[in-house]
């Protein structure tokens, strides 16, 4: 469980998307106003972000609270982007992975955030990880269920599947080998967002050709936030938001 969120737009300060608003990602750290699952968001945070001229993002984790931390508050005050994902994590199940396990997770121009939980991990996902190549297996940035879905989601990019498709069968496929699954997916190149909104929150803030927002929660109360529903894939960039409904897959 946790909060992320998604920025694509004018160049901005990390801060003015993640801590100014009134329900910014660091508030939501220790008071989430449509969290369906957990209260506070305290096991590791993280921040990625796109600098010009270089199409590889870089990021800043830490397996604390956001609160807490002096240095994210001066990289949010000075590092400005054209496009972000960050998170705030409450871990599925304690472990040792600390840093490793916080979002965002990288690969190539990706960055990717996984809000919600695996049900019947380890056990329920063991097939699909054993149809994966050994390299993909070998590099997983963390035990936990987050880094294998993201594993699967980069194989299917990798055998020349297109973003929005490989998230989407992604979490069709995890669904039916473990039903009742929360899989709120969250994935950007930079210049476009991909989403699904699959068991908790999902919300968009969209101006044509200015701004685009996806995020757990609004951070403000902005009345063109719009929900989006429940088993939707979203796919955003600069100009257009495209929602297409998710078919759970039969029991």
């Amino acid at each position: 469980m946790c909060r992320h969120i998604a920025y694509l737009g004018p160049p901005v300060a990390l801060g003015e998307i993640l801590a100014a608003p009134a329900h910014s990602l660091v508030r939501q750290s220790w008071e989430p106003r449509r969290q369906k699952y957990g209260t506070v968001n305290a096991d590791g945070f993280g921040v990625g972000w796109y600098a010009d001229g270089d199409p590889v993002p870089a990021r800043y984790r830490r397996k604390g609270p956001v609160w807490g931390d002096e240095s994210f508050a001066d990289l949010a005050r000075v590092v400005r982007s054209t496009a972000l994902l960050a998170a705030v994590r409450d871990a599925t199940f304690a472990g040792a992975d600390g840093e490793a396990a916080a979002a965002p997770f990288a690969g190539g121009r990706l960055l990717f955030s996984h809000n919600g939980a695996v049900r019947g991990w380890p056990g329920s996902l063991e097939a699909r990880a054993a149809a994966l190549p050994p390299e993909r297996l070998l590099t997983l940035a963390a035990r936990s269920d987050s880094a294998l879905v993201w594993a699967l989601v980069q194989h299917r990019v990798a055998e020349g599947d297109e973003l929005s498709q490989a998230v989407a069968d992604t979490v069709l496929d995890v669904s039916s080998a473990a039903p009742g699954s929360r899989l709120n997916l969250l994935v950007t190149d930079g210049s476009a967002i991909v989403a699904t909104a699959w068991g908790d929150t999902l919300w968009y803030l969209h101006e044509p050709g200015r701004r685009t927002v996806v995020a757990s929660e609004p951070y403000d109360d902005d009345p063109y936030w719009r929900e989006v529903a429940d088993h939707t894939l979203l796919a955003a960039t600069h100009t257009d938001i495209l929602l297409t409904p998710l078919k759970e897959p039969a029991a």
